[in-house]
């Protein structure tokens, strides 16, 4: 059986690489952690995990078909955790940057429900910003028996 522990990358194909990545860094706070451009690639870290970004025109990004636009997207979103999640602060720190913001809510998540703030990048891909978990909120794994060693 396999068993999943995080997600290790996710992939974006990008029709401007270099406001993709400005976006990423400046905004959320990630950091380029590696790239390869004879084949269109920057890889950055988030966290314990990375967000690759492929250009479309490179040699990776061409076997992906058409560029993302206004009728169709590569995702439909991407969670990112968030840790010492303050609302208004992060709130405020997308204003300051021009994000486009969608909707605040309660989500499900990997660690369970809690808070979670929906904002656009500059190709229209939807991230979530998830907060901690309520209190008293067991995820499926722990119902099931498993142990605290098996929630990511």
């Amino acid at each position: 059986m396999i068993r999943i522990g995080e997600i290790d990358h996710v992939v974006l194909r990008a029709i401007d690489i270099k406001a993709m990545q400005r976006f990423y860094v400046d905004v959320l706070g990630c950091h380029e952690e590696r790239r390869q451009d004879e084949i269109g690639l920057v890889q950055l870290r988030a966290g314990a995990s990375l967000i690759d970004l492929v250009s479309v025109d490179g040699k990776l990004g061409r076997h992906g078909g058409a560029a993302p636009g206004r009728e169709g997207h590569n995702v439909d979103h991407i969670c990112l955790r968030v840790e010492a999640y303050d609302e208004a602060a992060i709130l405020a720190h997308l204003e300051s940057h021009g994000v486009r913001i969608g909707e605040l809510g309660s989500r499900y998540g990997a660690r369970g429900e809690g808070p979670s703030i929906y904002l656009y990048d500059p190709q229209g891909n939807m991230i979530e910003l998830k907060g901690p978990a309520a209190t008293g909120v067991v995820p499926p794994l722990l119902r099931r028996g498993g142990s605290k060693a098996d929630v990511p």
